[in-house]
Formats: C-alpha cells, structure tokens, sequence
C-alpha cells in the first residue's frame, strides 16, 4: 500500500502543478500577443509570481492553522503528558477515555468506550515517524482488553511498513494532520461552549 500523502503535501505538489501549467501558459500568451522571445519571457514571470503570491498566502494560513491547534506544545510533551491529553481529546469527541498505567499496559496507552464499543489506543508522541512495533503492540492489547478496534495515534507519521501492517491487520492510524484536525475540532467545541456560558451568565 502506496503512503497517502499529508495534506499539506498535496497542496504543495498541487501549487508547483498550477505553477508550471501558469508559467507555462503565460509564456506561450506573452509568445502569442509580442511574437517575441522578451513577451514569452515576461509571461512566464508574471506566471510564476502570482502562484508563488498565492502559496505564499496560504503557507500563512497554515501557519495560523498549526499555531491555532496546539499541536507545537504537543511536540514538547513528554509521552505520559500527551496520553493524558489525548484523553481530552477522545473525551470530547464523545469517548470515556481511560489512561492505563505507564507500566504494564500491555500495549495499550489508553482504553476508549462509546456506543458499547471498546477501542485500544497506542500514544506515540515521537520527533520522527512511528514503525510498525507500535502496530504490534497494539494489535496486541486487543484481546487483553477485549477491545473491538486498534488505534495508534501519534504527532508525526508512520512509516511504510507500519502502514502496510496496520493494514493486514485492520489498524487505524492517526497522523499529524488528523490529529490536527482533531485538535481543531475540540478547541472549536470548547470556543462555542464558552460563548454559550458567557451569554447564560451575562443574561
């Protein structure tokens, strides 16, 4: 199984795409209306900065995305720290989250229940991409809870292999952008639920 690719990724590929079709279509314009090689020219450059113009907008955006989540302090955190946070996390997605003990978990770092479902969750809060041992584990931890799912979750990405794994044996794993997206997703919940608070107190 091919990686997928982030997001971001894709964003990046898709903007250097629409650069050189833009630099490309510019030029053959500028050729076009100046039957000069100088028009050609001058049309690939106007190309190439209104795209770069436009990544740069958005590699802000991204920025403001990334700072808005959280998700540099969750680099800083130890790995007991980010378990615990996680649990938040699944909390308020609607889970009774559980932490296990840091020894002795038997392969799971927490324990998620929802809708009489038991889900098995591995916590990798790594600075590089996560292997297949924690898919090992995990996949592990299900019987010995009597778990229903295996979930990793980590701040970064896995590595081929961990993908191929989590695959063959039905696996999810969460990466930095869906963690992301989950962060989001709860200060969003938290953001609407004060506002509600304020205008209860405020009335």
């Amino acid at each position: 199984m091919a990686r997928r690719k982030s997001k971001a990724k894709q964003e990046e590929e898709f903007f250097q795409g629409v650069a050189g079709l833009a630099a490309m279509g510019l030029a053959l314009g500028g050729y076009y209306l100046t039957k000069t090689l100088q028009g050609a020219i001058i049309g690939a450059v106007v190309g190439v900065a209104v795209v770069v113009a436009l990544m740069i907008v958005i590699g802000q955006k991204r920025a403001e995305r990334l700072k808005k989540s959280g998700i540099a302090e969750i680099d800083k955190m130890e790995g007991v720290q980010f378990e615990k946070y996680l649990g938040h996390l699944f909390r308020s997605q609607g889970y009774k989250a559980e932490v296990t003990q840091a020894a002795g978990d038997y392969g799971a770092d927490l324990v998620l229940s929802k809708d009489g479902k038991k889900i098995v969750v591995q916590a990798k809060r790594y600075s590089k991409n996560v292997g297949l041992k924690a898919v090992q584990e995990v996949r592990g931890a299900v019987s010995h809870y009597g778990a229903s799912a295996a979930w990793v979750v980590t701040n970064r990405d896995y590595t081929e292999q961990a993908y191929k794994l989590a695959k063959s044996n039905n696996v999810r794993l969460i990466g930095r952008e869906e963690l992301i997206e989950m962060l989001l997703q709860m200060r969003e919940k938290m953001t609407a639920a004060k506002k509600v608070n304020n205008a209860k107190t405020s009335a």
